[in-house]
């Protein structure tokens, strides 16, 4: 009786699961959660820097990883990047000593040198605040320098009467002095680049009042639309430079430093002063142009001379007498 009972009671399966460890997924999460540390870390640095840091210490620390010249090496060396290899040690084996790691602009003569001088620290000064002292100095110098050539002109007797063919006006690379002709009183000899008297007068007084400026100087030379001759190997672009030079000989002969002059043209007739008529004798003319130390660095002084250092004294003769208790040195 009781095996037919077992055979009716349901047959019960319990399936057990055997549950085992997960396969290997490997660590490149490690790697990117690395990463991610490493960039959270340099952002909160950079943060922190930018919290601390005055503008000038951020301007110095942009200048280093700023490349010294625009145009970067296409190479792809160690030494053609923005970094170029360099490191800030004076020995290294990737130092190059032709281009520094940092280039920094040395102030012009008279801007302050030294800290306190005339207001400016060099060391706390940008390039373009540089630029903009500089300009205002030379600005404040062209007014002074235009109202001594006029007072120049007034004194004396013989150049009054050129009053005339002396111009003197501002453009935006400095002051301009121009000695033009008249109709009838050319400044030079008619087709020729020898300057008549008048005009080396007028050339060693401009030299006596900018001899003593900073600025360095561009003399140009202009003519009119006149052709010059029948000779096309000699036309007004050579009178226009022969004639800028010769002004250049006259200045220096009136103890003008031959380091002021930045340079020479030749402008024939490309620039008219009367546009309106290019065959005008005002077209005729000689530009001394007195440039900003922000478009060309003022000529440094020259330094004086050191007096010579008095010869020691010789010593006295081995012989001489010594008294006892007396400490001798030769």
């Amino acid at each position: 009786m009781a095996k037919k009972d077992d055979d009716k009671r349901p047959i019960i399966i319990i399936k057990r699961v055997k549950k085992s460890g997960g396969g290997h997924h490997g660590g490149a999460w490690k790697v990117a959660y690395a990463d991610f540390v490493t960039a959270m870390m340099a952002f909160f640095l950079l943060l922190w820097l930018l919290n601390v840091t005055t503008k000038d210490q951020r301007d110095a620390i942009s200048s280093y990883f700023r490349p010294a010249d625009p145009m970067i090496s296409e190479s792809t060396s160690g030494a053609g990047g923005v970094m170029g290899g360099q490191t800030m040690s004076e020995e290294g084996a990737m130092t190059d000593d032709k281009t520094p790691v940092s280039q920094q602009r040395e102030p012009a003569e008279g801007v302050g040198r030294e800290d306190g001088q005339d207001g400016i620290d060099p060391a706390r000064i940008t390039e373009r605040e540089l630029d903009q002292e500089l300009d205002r100095r030379d600005t404040q110098a062209f007014k002074e320098t235009e109202e001594k050539l006029r007072e120049a002109i007034e004194s004396v007797p013989d150049l009054k009467e050129l009053a005339q063919n002396l111009l003197v006006d501002m453009t935006p690379e400095g002051l301009r002095i121009q000695i033009v002709d008249q109709e009838g009183k050319p400044m030079f000899e008619l087709g020729s680049a020898k300057p008549m008297p008048q005009a080396e007068k007028l050339l060693r007084l401009i030299t006596q009042v900018v001899r003593d400026l900073p600025n360095k100087l561009s003399v140009r030379g202009h003519t009119d639309s006149k052709p010059y001759g029948r000779d096309i190997s000699y036309g007004n672009w050579e009178l226009s430079a022969d004639r800028a030079n010769a002004s250049r000989r006259v200045m220096l002969g009136s103890a003008l430093d031959v380091q002021r002059i930045e340079n020479i043209q030749g402008k024939a007739d490309r620039e008219h002063l009367v546009p309106t008529d290019p065959e005008n004798a005002r077209n005729r003319r000689i530009s001394i142009i007195l440039l900003k130390q922000s478009i060309a660095p003022a000529t440094p002084r020259p330094q004086t001379k050191q007096p010579p250092k008095p010869a020691p004294k010789k010593d006295e003769p081995a012989n001489r007498p010594r008294e006892p208790g007396v400490i001798y040195f030769p």
